[in-house]
């Protein structure tokens, strides 16, 4: 390379750095007059220990979640126990906000944009998420849009190749400014149900199981003496035996219920059939009892409306044993009112869901649900053989073929004649056959023993030798 061409390549150089440095500086400018900042926070001066209460709306839909006595609650379902981990999250996740790009729209763009006010009618509504604080003030408020979608680079067998990567939003301190950010707050939604606490009651060690049906031959209750105890039937009736593999999930039944909703406390008992409910009572071993009332199923089948109540008959003392130890009393005594205090925090817990009516999950509650001859040991009846010959059809299209001729009729056969019976042949004297008196053969004469001689020795002389020449 010689020097001229070095010249002109650093000119060319200079004219490329000069244009890039130019529109470097004309896109922070165009950016910083759109409002906002690269990896600036969106909610700035956000005071997230100042929030207590957040409300939620989009289109005719809101969720308000209250903070009362330092517990999140749903107002909308009567001030259930809010997902404290979930309202956090959200919290924490507005206030860590940076932005990724922003855009000056109109009001022409906030459709396409899906960022319209909730509440209007009209169609790319977005869904406002509102800060407050404990007198119910707004402290920051978003807009929550459209989601940024990427398209996957290899497909998904499943289909579909977008997944969201971030979402649009707008803020009441820059209404015309759109920021795209990193986090696209897939639970943000103004739907009650997602916000309740799912923590329920557990039952465990049962004792005795009850149905009371809402007809009555389908009533039944079984009982075990120990945990591992074999279950029997109360009061059988004559040729009921108890299926023991039918009733074995009777142990853990209602271990782990789970819930998807609270019902409104204006429903009436018509309405959620708890008016005339199938009552399941369940006693355990360490002295609880739940009654469980399972009303009507939810038009999707999925879920039935219930309500419990709770009772326990906790031993107040411990009963020594026989020749107990004194060192040993005092770990007992110890042991025993440790368990007491915790039965009696779970007695505690249990006794706040006998305030609200439930749509608990189907697969819950279906093995105390089942009808008393879902229980037994199925009846077998003798099969009675089938005596009837099968049909046989043609193919379509195909006719029988006409039966065979009858024959002709041939006359009647004479009797035959009769036959005289023979006169008896006369009877033959014989006389009898002398006997023949056979006496043994002699016995033959020994054979003559052969003398063998013994062969002649033969002398063997050796050869003689021969003549030496001379």
């Amino acid at each position: 390379m010689n020097r001229k061409q070095l010249l002109i390549l650093v000119v060319l150089l200079a004219v490329i750095g000069g244009a890039g440095l130019v529109y470097l500086k004309k896109d922070n400018a165009e950016y910083a007059s759109s409002g906002g900042t690269l990896g600036q926070k969106l909610l700035e001066t956000f005071q997230i220990n100042d929030v207590a209460q957040v409300v939620l709306k989009q289109d005719k839909q809101t969720v308000s979640l209250v903070k009362q006595d330092d517990l999140w609650r749903v107002k909308e379902r009567q001030d259930y126990p809010a997902n404290f981990s979930t309202i956090g999250d959200l919290i924490r996740k507005a206030a860590e906000l940076k932005v990724v790009q922003s855009e000056q729209i109109g009001a022409s763009q906030l459709e396409r944009m899906e960022l319209v006010e909730p509440g209007k009618g009209a169609a790319g509504s977005g869904t406002l998420v509102e800060f407050k604080d404990k007198g119910g003030k707004t402290i920051r408020s978003m807009m929550l849009g459209k989601k940024q979608v990427k398209k996957s680079e290899s497909p998904s067998p499943f289909g579909g190749g977008d997944f969201p990567v971030g979402r649009w939003i707008t803020t009441s301190s820059k209404p015309g400014v759109a920021a795209l950010v990193s986090e696209t707050f897939t639970e943000a939604e103004p739907k009650a149900e997602q916000w309740l606490d799912k923590e329920f009651f557990k039952v465990e060690k049962v004792k005795s199981v009850s149905l009371t049906s809402t007809n009555a031959t389908n009533s039944w209750r079984v009982s075990r003496e120990t945990e591992a105890g074999e279950w029997k039937l109360a009061d059988p009736r004559a040729g009921e035996v108890l299926d023991t593999n039918k009733v074995s999930s009777l142990g853990s039944v209602l271990a782990s219920p789970s819930f998807n909703d609270v019902v409104a406390a204006d429903a009436k008992p018509e309405d959620t059939g708890l008016n005339t409910p199938s009552v399941v009572k369940i006693e355990t071993f360490d002295g609880f009892t739940y009654t469980a009332k399972v009303g009507k199923k939810t038009s999707d089948e999925a879920s039935l409306h219930f309500s419990l109540a709770v009772t326990a008959d906790l031993p107040k003392a411990r009963t020594p044993g026989k020749d107990e130890k004194p060192e040993d009393k005092e770990k007992l005594d110890k042991e025993f009112a440790e368990k007491t205090k915790k039965l009696e925090e779970k007695l505690a817990q249990e006794k706040k869901f006998e305030k609200y009516t439930y749509l608990v999950s189907k697969w819950s509650v279906d093995s105390a649900l089942k009808d008393r001859t879902e229980l037994l040991v199925e009846k077998k009846e003798p099969t009675k053989p089938d005596d009837t010959k099968p049909e046989l059809k043609l193919p379509s299209g195909l006719t029988p073929p006409p039966p065979p001729p009858t024959p002709p009729a041939f006359p009647p056969i004479p009797p035959a004649p009769t036959v005289l019976p023979k006169p008896p042949a006369p009877k033959l004297e014989t006389n009898p056959v002398p006997k023949v008196e056979v006496k043994p053969a002699p016995p033959a004469p020994p054979a003559p023993k052969a003398e063998v001689s013994p062969a002649p020795k033969v002398e063997i002389k050796p050869a003689p030798k021969p003549e030496e020449k001379k």
